[in-house]
């Protein structure tokens, strides 16, 4: 098949698991919401703290889902398929991530800026915060993809992810926050947003073929 068909396919897979797909926007909502109950409704002390608290979610809530990734696939004996189809498992790898971030990832990209907007967060950072997460969420998505290939033959494995993944994902968040932050100050953003492409590049140059590795290593265990 090809890597349009996969990812056909890998995205009717995954748009029938409604509950799955809102559980990392419903917690990013959720985070964004709750959050200003906790620590007052004071103006400038949330937009202050916006970026970071918008960032430390949009983390949390790749995170969140990324456990199960593989998961049926390695319980169905698809992997094993993948390893012994014509053309390896790089195609279906990428199909796999790629559709999961179409519907996860790039759904944060949308909702972001609305939750941004409810932590006081001027509109003229907008579109800071849209660039940083389409650049951001592909590379958090395929460093979690690495962790889940690792730990998918691991019962209750998310744990071990979250401890293999936050470490890879500070930078992103470092990055991601700075240059929201530098938005808000009114100060130049394309430092950071050249480090972000940068990092996205590599993860998309290097990141699939590492998942690859780690789901061979966990069918050969």
């Amino acid at each position: 098949m090809s890597f349009v068909q996969l990812l056909h396919r890998e995205g009717r897979l995954l748009a029938r698991r409604p509950a799955a797909l809102a559980n990392p926007l419903v917690f990013f909502a959720v985070v964004a919401t709750l959050f200003p109950l906790a620590i007052g409704a004071d103006p400038a002390l949330l937009r202050k703290m916006a970026p970071g608290l918008v960032w430390v979610a949009a983390v949390l809530a790749v995170l969140l889902s990324l456990d199960s990734l593989f998961r049926e696939d390695f319980e169905d004996g698809s992997l094993e398929q993948w390893a012994l189809g014509h053309h390896g498992m790089i195609v279906p790898v990428l199909a796999k991530i790629t559709a999961y971030w179409l519907l996860t990832g790039l759904a944060l990209c949308v909702l972001a800026p609305v939750l941004g907007l409810m932590l006081g967060l001027p509109a003229r950072t907008v579109p800071t915060l849209m660039a940083t997460l389409a650049l951001g969420t592909p590379v958090l998505t395929l460093l979690g993809a690495i962790g889940a290939a690792l730990t998918v033959g691991v019962r209750r494995g998310g744990l071990l992810l979250a401890l293999l993944v936050l470490p890879l994902y500070i930078p992103v968040l470092i990055l991601g926050s700075g240059a929201l932050r530098a938005a808000l100050d009114g100060l130049p953003v394309d430092g950071f947003l050249l480090w972000l492409a940068s990092l996205a590049v590599l993860a998309l140059t290097l990141g699939p073929w590492a998942v690859v590795a780690g789901l061979r290593i966990s069918l050969n265990e």
